[in-house]
């Protein structure tokens, strides 16, 4: 594995730098990479544009800063608007199909990339929380990509989420696992 570069964008509140972290430590302690994460926030505590990045190397990371995503996960039509023209050439782009609509920015693409489409706050709802489409989010992300294994995120999950919420959580990466594997 070379650097991977991954970047987590929506709005406050959706639990995006919570998903960053729980993907950087995946690859960090379970899958026994490096990893590195950055993250932003609006002025705005809950709503405002928010953006984890994670950088996944089995080198040594000298520069924790996301130039040029190979993956993006957008949950929000803005983060889609601003962050998927700056993707990597060849990049993965998961977006919630219910919150984004990726025709509105075709013009500045670029020339190859691939769009996953997940609804996962729809799925969220189906567990009667929709705070947790970033774990639907995680789920269906490893089904598309190879930036770290299942079983490393569901170690991340019982590790980093608070133990009254830790079978909600498993039940939505479920979701989002179970949406990736069964889609044509």
């Amino acid at each position: 594995m070379t650097r991977r570069e991954i970047r987590l964008a929506g709005f406050g509140g959706q639990g995006l730098i919570l998903s960053g972290y729980i993907l950087g430590k995946a690859s960090a302690i379970f899958d026994k990479k490096n990893a590195a994460l950055m993250q932003s926030y609006g002025p705005e505590a809950r709503g405002g544009a928010c953006s984890a990045e994670v950088v996944i190397s089995d080198e040594e990371i000298d520069y924790p800063h996301v130039t040029s995503p190979e993956i993006l996960v957008a949950m929000s039509q803005e983060a889609y608007n601003v962050y998927a023209p700056k993707v990597a050439n060849g990049a993965k782009i998961i977006i919630d199909k219910d919150l984004v609509d990726p025709s509105k920015v075709k013009d500045k693409m670029p020339e190859k990339y691939t769009i996953f489409s997940v609804p996962a706050s729809r799925l969220a709802e189906g567990l009667n929380k929709k705070i947790v489409a970033n774990i639907v989010i995680l789920g269906y992300l490893v089904t598309k990509t190879d930036v770290v294994t299942e079983n490393a995120l569901i170690e991340s999950i019982k590790d980093s989420v608070p133990k009254h919420t830790l079978e909600l959580n498993l039940k939505a990466f479920e979701q989002g696992l179970q949406y990736g594997k069964n889609e044509k």
